[in-house]
């Protein structure tokens, strides 16, 4: 299997495997702004792209092929897609068809989702049952095996069968919940946190899932784990930094407040005062995409800061401290979130000059520095 793509020994700007960013991090959307950013993160050295979905102009499938076509060095993956969207055929061919595209540079990323949203499309919610279940399925079809008869939480199917085999995709978990990062370590190649974890919740994850792999029977370091870490510099602009630091909070908290402030430990009374401002009862859509300056600044000052301390910010100097920082928690990489890498170039060059001595990492972000000793997907 090819996991690392050839570099040029006389590139002063080598790959970082262990540092991701999220591509199209701002809103609104624009997706014309995809490939150029993307090839300026493969000529600075970004080790993955990372691409989450909202549905609207962001479709995953479409976006990670746009990726890997416009690169040659970085990984792609999800961050989440949902598996309760697609036919599980139709997201086999979607990983199966982005690994070949870009020489096994991808990993399929399971979240998931909001509850809310799958209520509105009247889809059924995601449970921990069915993530367990797509990925013993995906991890078939791609071995190139014939599924006759399924019965399983992910539904019944007669007949599952790509009719050809490929490399397997890493599978990855996106999730900040105890029972799914438990689940994570027992089945899944990789597992990416959440924005806006404090040290302290990051320690805690990381420890979950190392539990879970070693009780499972697996080797806790074939787990690679990513944390996302909001990166928002003072080169933005005091308006752009509220909206991307406290703004994208705010919209986190209209989504998924109880498993964020839970997974925290943040009071359940500084959220009632968030949620009581006029800025989010009067809240027009997702908050870091409608919001006016002067409505980002009411959150501003309604959110504690406590709730923002560990993210990366300031000079670049201090950005890259506070991602280095990010590996004495425990965890493998870091996805530089908040921010394009067109605006991150000098934290980049900031953290090479920090950059802690880690494990060699394979370009696929669904591999760990353990994966020679282990297959994917095995989970025995």
């Amino acid at each position: 299997m090819s996991v690392r793509t050839p570099v040029d020994p006389s590139d002063p700007r080598k790959p970082l495997p262990e540092i991701g960013y999220y591509a199209l991090s701002r809103h609104p959307v624009n997706p014309g702004e995809l490939v150029d950013e993307a090839a300026l993160a493969d000529r600075a050295g970004f080790g993955t792209a990372f691409v989450s979905e909202r549905f609207n102009v962001k479709d995953a499938a479409v976006l990670c092929g746009a990726i890997a076509a416009a690169t040659r060095r970085i990984g792609v993956a999800t961050a989440a897609t949902n598996h309760n969207t697609r036919h599980p055929i139709i997201t086999a061919t979607m990983g199966a068809t982005l690994a070949e595209l870009s020489g096994n540079r991808f990993a399929l990323g399971l979240g998931r989702g909001i509850d809310a949203q799958w209520q509105i499309l009247d889809v059924p919610p995601v449970t921990g049952a069915q993530l367990a279940d797509v990925a013993e399925v995906l991890r078939t079809l791609w071995r190139g095996e014939m599924i006759v008869g399924h019965d399983g939480p992910i539904g019944s199917f007669p007949l599952l069968n790509l009719g050809v085999s490929v490399t397997p995709v890493p599978v990855m978990l996106i999730t900040m919940s105890r029972r799914t990062l438990e689940l994570a370590g027992r089945i899944a190649d990789g597992v990416v946190l959440h924005t806006v974890f404090s040290d302290e919740a990051t320690r805690r994850a990381v420890e979950i899932v190392r539990t879970a792999a070693e009780r499972a029977g697996r080797d806790p370091a074939s787990v690679r784990i990513w944390s996302v870490l909001a990166t928002i510099p003072d080169g933005l602009g005091d308006a752009e930094r509220l909206r991307r630091l406290y703004g994208r909070l705010a919209t986190y908290l209209q989504g998924y407040p109880d498993v964020l402030m839970k997974a925290n430990d943040w009071a359940a009374a500084d959220l009632e005062h968030l949620r009581a401002t006029d800025a989010f009862v009067g809240a027009r859509g997702p908050i870091d995409a409608t919001a006016t300056d002067d409505e980002i600044r009411q959150l501003h000052e309604a959110i504690p800061q406590a709730w923002v301390a560990d993210s990366a910010t300031g000079s670049a100097a201090q950005c890259a401290a506070t991602i280095a920082h990010q590996f004495d928690l425990g965890v493998d990489s870091v996805i530089l979130h908040g921010a394009a890498p067109s605006e991150l170039l000098d934290v980049l060059a900031a953290y090479r000059s920090i950059r802690p001595e880690l494990p060699d990492l394979p370009v696929n972000p669904g591999l760990s520095a353990a994966y020679a000793r282990v297959s994917i997907g095995d989970t025995r």
